[in-house]
């Protein structure tokens, strides 16, 4: 009986253990301004921060797009990183599939993931002439 009773202790405490590791995970606040152009084929380009426990980091972004992209647009994202346990779990690539249209000034809302578990959720305005239906990818990288 008391076997029993030590066993299952030993056994809550390792779930505990188990589960600490994904209740730690935490999020910080992320800016980017990045700018786009692309007739047919596109690039992209910016720079950023990452607020994350006390500590601001700056952050470089890059990325190709393949399809229908004509125009240039600067758009400006905030938001939230999910789902890290350190500041270098923003860094990864960033694939998705979009379509959007601006003319002037627009609204952009994006939710993204990388390798590493991260989720990047942000929206912001995105400004210039700009239509595009097409799979990009978005490279984020810590600067150092």
């Amino acid at each position: 009986m008391k076997s029993s009773f030590v066993a299952r202790a030993v056994l809550l405490a390792l779930a505990l253990l188990a589960g600490s590791s994904a209740a730690r995970a935490d999020e910080g606040a992320v800016t980017l301004i990045i700018f786009k152009a692309g007739w047919f084929f596109g690039g992209s380009a910016g720079t950023g921060v990452l607020s994350f426990h006390g500590q601001t980091y700056g952050l470089s972004a890059g990325g190709l797009d393949y399809g229908l992209v004509f125009g240039g647009s600067q758009t400006t994202l905030q938001g939230r990183i999910r789902n890290i346990h350190r500041a270098q779990d923003i860094a990864g690539v960033y694939a998705a599939a979009g379509a959007g249209v601006a003319f002037g000034a627009g609204v952009r809302g994006i939710v993204l993931t990388n390798p590493n578990g991260a989720i990047l959720e942000l929206s912001g305005k995105q400004l210039g002439l700009m239509a595009n239906f097409d799979l990009s990818g978005l490279a984020i990288t810590l600067k150092q």
